[in-house]
């Protein structure tokens, strides 16, 4: 039963990233062009976004167990140190290039366009490097 629930909870997310235009590079880069033609409306979507994060988060925090029952495993760093402003970095200017961030990159393997495979391919070579880099 859990499975399904996870796999309907994925369907429903990756509809929303369609319907709200996260996979459309287009509209993300047009929210990312603060300076020129800004498109505000992806903000409504992070916003509701955080607001379900937030609750989900402060349950997960409170009970380490996820809405299903199962045991939650939550980052226990707190540091903010040079990896992870390199990493945050990395990920914005391939948000910012691309028009993609990885659920909606996946959502949009599926319009068979090519930008989408060429990103997600991109972004597991990064992640295969990052893990033989940091094997030990």
């Amino acid at each position: 039963m859990s499975l399904l629930i996870s796999f309907f909870s994925g369907l429903i997310f990756g509809l929303g990233l369609i319907v709200s235009g996260m996979t459309n590079p287009v509209k993300v880069i047009g929210f990312l062009d603060i300076f020129g033609q800004w498109d505000p409306s992806l903000a409504f979507v992070m916003m509701g976004a955080i607001l379900v994060g937030f609750f989900a988060f402060r349950h997960t925090k409170k009970t380490h167990k996820t809405l299903l029952g199962e045991t939650a495993h939550l980052p226990t760093g707190h540091q903010i140190d040079r990896p992870l402003l390199l990493g945050a970095a990395l990920f914005g200017i391939g948000w910012g290039l691309a028009g993609y961030c990885p659920g909606p990159a996946l959502g949009s393997l599926l319009s068979g366009g090519l930008k989408p495979f060429i990103f997600t391919a991109s972004m597991i070579a990064g992640m295969m490097i990052f893990h033989r880099l940091h094997q030990s």
